[in-house]
């Protein structure tokens, strides 16, 4: 097969065509479901047929996504891969992962048990200390089952190796979890030979990075952000329309690796075996996203392809979802041990029965904070600890990437933005929050102190607490990791004033850029 990389002009030539055919086959798919009994729209029960054979799985992983495609009704996105996929498959409605920040998301899919109650909860922490009894990746088990597991994908941006978990590891080698601490045994590829094979691949993209506007320059139809459509929540302003424009050219980058990714199985005989299943890290890297737990920080995409299973086409599942529900039905699919330790239930299960995910945001990179979410399909219940850390912490890494942080601090200062968009700059964040998800899906209207909620607010405080029980940390050991960007952003402040107002005027300046200006100062600092 011809690797054909998306940064190069042969990839845009291919992705238009893939386009093409994807929207061909999406339209032949819908076609075929009209002319059954099964609606794409239509909320039917789970899946009950389950091949006996091992099947090969596939966990695509894209960075810092909510539900952010055209399947699920987002605006001006063109996702016809993914959509295409969702129409032969399984699209869940309410997915959301147990906190909204990369590594202690990761934490809780990778053993498959809440990132509180293993204590991995505080992002790149406790990088040294293994994981407590009788806590294992799901990894091990899959292998303990015959299963070949593979990290990342020799054709994606970045080759997507990423594990970026809150307990000792290293990405592959053997794991007993007391001198052996490997989560996968081969990178980049799978083939006929490693069957059954489990593989996990990031779509780093969507991820903030110093490739966005490149990405966005050679994409074949780029954004206009005069045409976006913004969220009320966004400030109508040219860096933050020209910000989301280039987020939604990493999306259909993205979407052109998962075609890539199913025309290799096609090409090597795999795809009637192979499940695939698409999800998000976490939500989108803007306001109220990345970091937050409202829901464009918790609630991501799900998709679950099963070639095998015909009753599992075009379906749409509104239950709640949590993101370890997910590991849990890769060890089903895979025949595995389900230890009892898991806090994910199998969605291909008869017995799937969930109606709320418990959330938590904790410490990010500088920034200690302690936050929990209780998530129903109708409500949301927000306790925050900490009240005076605000939403806007100015924490230092972001200050690179978040281009719309800057202009709408800004506009905030001047007194500019309406209450609505002002809500994110406010000193102080409310101690509750209670918000109706039917009424109010972008989360805007705080109920907790309006008397006539008192009673169903009440319900949701108690339930938040049997939760913190519930997942109390199995230790209290607590190394973080030092937020270098703390260093790099104060570097750039005394002595690249200039680069610094330019991050104050909506540009990004690149945090590589800024970390290699920093480590040459610290070189002849040293010398």
């Amino acid at each position: 097969m011809q690797t054909v990389s998306p940064s190069g002009p042969l990839y845009v030539h291919r992705l238009r065509f893939t386009r093409l055919t994807t929207v061909l086959a999406f339209v032949l798919a819908c076609i075929f479901v009209l002319s059954g009994c099964t609606s794409s729209a239509e909320v039917v029960d789970k899946d009950k047929g389950i091949a006996a054979e091992q099947p090969n799985i596939i966990w695509l992983m894209s960075e810092d996504i909510s539900t952010d495609l055209g399947c699920y009704g987002f605006p001006d996105v063109r996702t016809p891969n993914l959509d295409a996929l969702a129409a032969q498959g399984v699209r869940f409605e309410n997915a959301f992962v147990t906190n909204p920040i990369c590594s202690p998301s990761r934490s809780a899919m990778m053993v498959g048990a809440h990132q509180v109650k293993t204590n991995t909860h505080h992002h790149r922490s406790n990088r040294e200390v293994p994981l407590s009894a009788p806590y294992v990746p799901f990894t091990k088990l899959l292998r303990d089952v015959g299963y070949t597991t593979v990290l990342g994908h020799h054709g994606v941006r970045g080759k997507g190796r990423k594990t970026d978990v809150n307990f000792k590891h290293k990405p592959i080698g053997p794991w007993d979890g007391t001198t052996e601490f490997g989560l996968f045994d081969k990178f980049d590829t799978f083939t006929a030979a490693d069957q059954p094979f489990f593989a996990q691949i990031q779509l780093n993209v969507t991820h903030r990075g110093d490739w966005w506007e490149e990405v966005s320059q050679q994409a074949a139809d780029r954004h206009d952000p005069a045409e976006v459509t913004l969220p009320e929540y966004m400030a109508d302003d040219p860096v933050v329309r020209k910000d989301w424009a280039r987020y939604l050219d990493q999306l259909e980058y993205m979407d052109g690796e998962v075609a890539m990714i199913r025309q290799e199985l096609e090409e090597k005989g795999l795809a009637d075996n192979t499940i695939i299943i698409f999800i998000g890290d976490n939500g989108r890297c803007n306001i109220r996203g990345k970091g937050y737990l409202n829901d464009p920080g918790l609630h991501i995409p799900l998709i679950i392809y099963d070639p095998r299973s015909s009753g599992a086409r075009a379906q749409v599942r509104s239950e709640v979802v949590s993101a370890t529900d997910i590991t849990a039905s890769v060890l089903q699919y895979a025949g595995a041990e389900l230890p009892a330790f898991l806090t994910g239930q199998p969605l291909q299960s008869e017995g799937f029965d969930r109606e709320y995910v418990y959330a938590a945001r904790d410490l990010w990179d500088e920034i200690d904070e302690k936050s929990r979410a209780i998530v129903s399909k109708d409500w949301k219940y927000i306790r925050n600890d900490m009240p005076d850390v605000p939403y806007d912490a100015h924490q230092a890494y972001l200050e690179f990437y978040r281009p719309a942080v800057q202009a709408m601090r800004k506009l905030n200062e001047a007194g500019k933005l309406t209450p609505v968009q002002a809500l994110f700059f406010q000193p102080n964040k409310p101690a509750e929050e209670f918000y109706d998800l039917a009424n109010d899906p972008d989360e805007l209207n705080n109920l907790a102190n309006q008397p006539e909620y008192a009673e169903q607010l009440d319900q949701f405080r108690r339930r938040a607490e049997r939760y913190d029980r519930e997942m109390a940390p199995v230790s209290d050991v607590y190394n973080p990791v030092h937020a270098s960007a703390v260093d790099v952003l104060n570097h750039i402040k005394t002595k690249h004033p200039d680069l610094h107002q330019q991050m104050l005027d909506g540009e990004e300046i690149g945090y590589k850029k800024a970390a290699n200006l920093y480590k040459e100062y610290k070189k002849k600092s040293d010398d």
